[in-house]
């Protein structure tokens, strides 16, 4: 089946202002739809991802997410217009209303960060600011030639704040130090170097042929085991390497037990594949 082109049956799932999200099968399609804008951030679109990734949780008939930008750019970040027309700073020390509003956009990255299923992000353009939050959220990357990712906020007097802490576990500390100083951005073949994805195409069809065959490795995976061993590799950024060995015994053992390991384990003694194979 050719996951990259889509398939004429798919429908969309939820009315968005600025995403447009359908699912075809197992495979859920989440596209960033401002083109004119470079697909660029406003507020009222971070709470729409938010709620998109909440919604794509939610489902139990979706196995993998790939998130897109319309119009050859991934996402440039913040909207400059947007976060120009900001209100005044509240009176009698108040506290600041855009605060919680920035914030938010943390709780989208983490997100889609966490969630259960496989999330591929297919790169093109831009991928600066929030655009490169979300990419270093995402399980899978394909870059096109065209890509390009950086932190240039701090070139007109702001930071990225909320994309930090998952660029610095994606790339390292060193490598976001380097791009958080001197701002600059770069090509798609330095961040397949440095690790931001792992596939890097030429051309849009090398793209779709790439997308295709991460779908189908996906879609060979048991859903839950693939969730459950998702879960173990983000828990070793954040808990004590005893803590996740001694969960990671606990979840194996739960797998086991159930009927689907010992429907995958006849299988694949008999070179036949399990019910759960899609292609």
């Amino acid at each position: 089946m050719n996951f990259a082109a889509g398939d004429a049956k798919k429908a969309p799932m939820i009315g968005y202002t600025s995403l447009d999200m359908t699912r075809c099968g197992p495979v859920t399609r989440l596209t960033l739809n401002r083109p004119a804008r470079r697909n660029a951030l406003t507020h009222a679109m971070m709470l729409e991802l938010e709620h998109a990734f909440g919604a794509v949780r939610a489902d139990a008939d979706c196995r993998v997410l790939v998130l897109r930008g319309a119009g050859g750019h991934f996402c440039a970040g913040g909207d400059l217009d947007a976060m120009a027309d900001m209100p005044p700073r509240p009176a009698n020390g108040a506290d600041d209303p855009l605060v919680p509003a920035y914030r938010q956009f943390g709780d989208a990255l983490l997100a889609l960060n966490t969630l259960p299923q496989a999330t591929i992000s297919v790169v093109e353009g831009s991928a600066v600011g929030g655009g490169f939050g979300m990419a270093c959220c995402s399980d899978v990357v394909i870059l096109h030639a065209s890509a390009r990712f950086g932190v240039p906020e701090p070139k007109v007097g702001f930071i990225p704040s909320q994309i930090v802490p998952f660029l610095v576990r994606r790339l390292g500390e060193g490598v976001v130090r380097d791009l958080a100083v001197t701002g600059r951005v770069v090509d798609a073949a330095e961040a397949h170097r440095l690790g931001v994805g792992r596939h890097l195409c030429t051309t849009l069809a090398e793209v779709d042929q790439a997308l295709d065959a991460a779908i189908e490795d996906i879609l060979r995976l048991e859903p839950q085991a693939l969730a459950t061993v998702k879960d173990l590799v983000l828990a070793c950024a954040t808990r004590d390497d005893r803590a996740v060995l001694d969960d990671a015994a606990q979840r194996l053992v739960g797998l086991l037990r159930r009927p689907q390991a010992s429907i995958g384990i006849k299988a694949f003694m008999a070179k036949a594949p399990p019910p759960w194979v899609r292609g």
